[in-house]
């Protein structure tokens, strides 16, 4: 990151943004208490509940369909005064699917 390869900064910083999401514990999961006032957590941390652990398998699926999101969009942009959004959305995607390939899961 540090060479400013921006195709990979910008493709990593979503990705990365992606799986944090994909990472994240429905609010429907996380709201299984009584709503009373009375019964309410007090304290710190005491409405804090454990994010979901993702295998190698969910990981590889959110990276791929981050790359694929990427191509659909570039394919979806046909100005041509687009072509350097298309360019980056393409590089940003190569960058995603060479890391599926440097490593492969289940």
């Amino acid at each position: 990151m540090r060479a400013r390869d921006k195709p990979t900064v910008n493709a990593l910083r979503a990705t990365l943004a992606a799986l944090d999401n994909a990472e994240a514990v429905p609010v429907d999961d996380a709201d299984q208490r009584d709503s009373a006032l009375e019964h309410a957590p007090v304290g710190a941390g005491a409405t804090d509940v454990a994010r979901r652990e993702l295998s190698e398998r969910q990981v590889a699926e959110v990276v791929r369909a981050e790359a694929v999101e990427r191509l659909e969009a570039a394919e979806g942009l046909t100005a041509p005064a687009q072509a350097d959004h298309v360019t980056r959305l393409r590089a940003e995607a190569a960058v995603l699917f060479r890391l599926l390939e440097e490593h492969p899961s289940a």
